[in-house]
Formats: C-alpha cells, sequence, structure tokens
C-alpha cells in the first residue's frame, strides 16, 4: 500500500506514522506537513530514513493533487486543532481545516481514491454534566467554537463528496487523545512541562468540565481498522470509556508526578468552554472488532509523563513561547 498521510508530523499523525513503521513494513508513507508550530519535522526525526516527507500546504491544490495520484489512500490528520488559537486566530483554522479539506476531497475524486478523514467528537458540541448520554453517529452537530465548527465544514465537505461524486471516504470522531508528541499548549502535556519547569499548573475555572481521554496509540488503531474495514459513507466515533473532570487529571498528573494534588492554580475559564464529551462506540467494536489496549488511565498517564521527562529535547524550544501566549491572555 502507498498511503499519504496528512498532517503526519503533528501529535496524532506523528503517533500514526511511527507505529506503521514500526508494525507495518509493507506500507509506503508519505507525509504531506506545513511543519507549523503544531508540527515539526522533529517528531519524525527517529523514523525520517524510513519515510518520504513533503513539507507543504494542504491547500496548495496541485500540490495535493500530484500526491494523491501517487497514493492507495489517504489518511487526513492535518487540521488546526487548538480551541484556543482559533478564538483567536480563526482564519488559519478556515484555510486549513475547510479549504485543505476541499484540495483533499478534490484529489481524491479525480483519482479514484480511498479516503480516511480524521474529526473530533467537539462537532457535536456538548453534553451535560451527570448524565449518561453520550454522542452517537446520529448526534446532530452543534460546533462551539471556530475549531470545531472548521471541523463540522469539513465533515459535511466529506458526506457531500460521499454522495455526490462516489468518493470512497469514511470519517472518524475521536474524543480527547494523550501521549507522546503532544504539543505543550494541550491540557495534559502543559500540566506535565509546568511541573517539570518549575511553574505551577493551570486549571480553567472549577475545573468540572468532564473529558473522555483515549491513548493516541488506540485512536490510530482504530483509523487502521476503519481504514481496512470501514464502509464508505459510515462515520464512526472512537473512545475509550475514559471521562473524568479536568481537575481529577490534573490532580492524578501531581500525585504521579510525587506534588501535592492541590498544588495548582485556578485562572479564569475560556470562553464557550464545552462542559462534558462522551463519546458512544459500540459501533466501532460491535462492526469492526475494535477494543482499546490502554485501559488503566493512570498507567497511561505515567507512561506519558515518563515520556516528556525523558524528551525535554523535543517539547522545551516550544515551551517559552507557548507560556508567553498563555500569559498575554491571563491564563
Amino acid at each position: 500500500m502507498r498511503l499519504l498521510v496528512t498532517g503526519g508530523a503533528g501529535f496524532i499523525g506523528a503517533n500514526f506514522v511511527h507505529r506503521a513503521v514500526e508494525e507495518r513494513p509493507g506500507v509506503a508513507l508519505t507525509v504531506l506537513d506545513a511543519l507549523s508550530r503544531a508540527g515539526g519535522r522533529e517528531a519524525l526525526s527517529p523514523v525520517a530514513d524510513r519515510i518520504r516527507l513533503v513539507e507543504g500546504d494542504l491547500g496548495d491544490a496541485g500540490l495535493v493533487d500530484g500526491l494523491v495520484a501517487e497514493s492507495d489512500a489517504v489518511v487526513h490528520f492535518a487540521a488546526e486543532t487548538h480551541v484556543d488559537n482559533s478564538l483567536t486566530e480563526p482564519a488559519a483554522f478556515l484555510h486549513s481545516n475547510v479549504v485543505g479539506t476541499f484540495a483533499v476531497l478534490e484529489a481524491v475524486r479525480r483519482h479514484g481514491v480511498r479516503l480516511h478523514h480524521v474529526s473530533t467528537d467537539e462537532v457535536y458540541g456538548e453534553l451535560p454534566l451527570g448524565e449518561p448520554a453520550r454522542f452517537t453517529e446520529s448526534t446532530p452537530y452543534n460546533p462551539s467554537s471556530p475549531y470545531s465548527a472548521t471541523k463540522a465544514a469539513a465533515d459535511l465537505l466529506v458526506r457531500a463528496w460521499v454522495r455526490s461524486y462516489g468518493v470512497r471516504a469514511t470519517i472518524s470522531h475521536c474524543s480527547n487523545n494523550y501521549g507522546p508528541f503532544q504539543h505543550v499548549e494541550k491540557f495534559i502535556p502543559r500540566q506535565i512541562t509546568n511541573i517539570l519547569t518549575g511553574r505551577r499548573p493551570r486549571l480553567y475555572g472549577a475545573g468540572a468540565n468532564v473529558r473522555d481521554w483515549i491513548h493516541v496509540d488506540d485512536h490510530n488503531s482504530a483509523v487502521w481498522r476503519i481504514l481496512a474495514d470501514g464502509r464508505a459513507g459510515r462515520t464512526y466515533l472512537i473512545g475509550a470509556d475514559g471521562e473524568r473532570d479536568n481537575r481529577s487529571v490534573l490532580q492524578l498528573i501531581l500525585r504521579l508526578m510525587d506534588r501535592d494534588p492541590e498544588d495548582f492554580d485556578q485562572v479564569a475559564d475560556r470562553a464557550g468552554h464545552d462542559l462534558r464529551y462522551a463519546v458512544d462506540a459500540t459501533s466501532l467494536r460491535s462492526e469492526l472488532g475494535w477494543a482499546a489496549k490502554h485501559t488503566d488511565f493512570a498507567e497511561g498517564l505515567r507512561e506519558t509523563i515518563d515520556w516528556y521527562r525523558d524528551n525535554e529535547w523535543w517539547w522545551a524550544p516550544l515551551k517559552t513561547a507557548t507560556e508567553e501566549r498563555y500569559a498575554a491572555r491571563g491564563q
């Protein structure tokens, strides 16, 4: 298989590429990435001699078309993803998530190439706290931020290209990921690297917001299963029953790092902060036989802490600028 991975130098994409190189030697991997703030070639340096890395803008239709023409399938991870940044820089999210997805869709349509589009559970908006309801494939879209709105727009484009042009595409919506190579602006790595650099962790509001956590390797194993066996036109939800409120996650990080679980600062909450996400992955499990392997969140978090402790070379160059941006917003 000749596989094109867009956004393969970002957090989830880089982990996907690492696992593919290790576990699927018969796959020829080409990565297209803008190598912007959220994704740099350093994340792929351990496998650089076994992949083809192309630096480029996803909105460059000619470049995308040429790469798709050489491929048997495309896994489309590339996106601007950080909600906080979308509130201050929405234009970048429109360009990457909407215009970029349009370029990918037109290319796979012209060349008849299989596509898997990686989306987010945030397109569904929020769920109430303290209730059993979860997102399903039939949950109406109700995005809250420029990030989730642009991902919802991209999803709808994919659905339209499937119906109007017969594009062989699937979509997945995954819950919140954690693991190696996640940018230090994100919640879990920010807290870990704050502690490692002598800063106090920061918690939005009361920390009551609930997220459904999944290890990045479990997310990517589900993507492989969908790419191989998913039905064109189908949407699959990926989750590992990992609901926890933000305060509990931060306190667990502090305990695992031998710190007082109350040793953090509370800051003003983010605008439009969704209350709760929770994913029902029943269809993925029953139809495709997928199951998560990292079911012990504390152990997965411990391994993630160890990774950040051992790989300061990767995240340290990003840390100062990230904290300066947060400080300018009072966060």
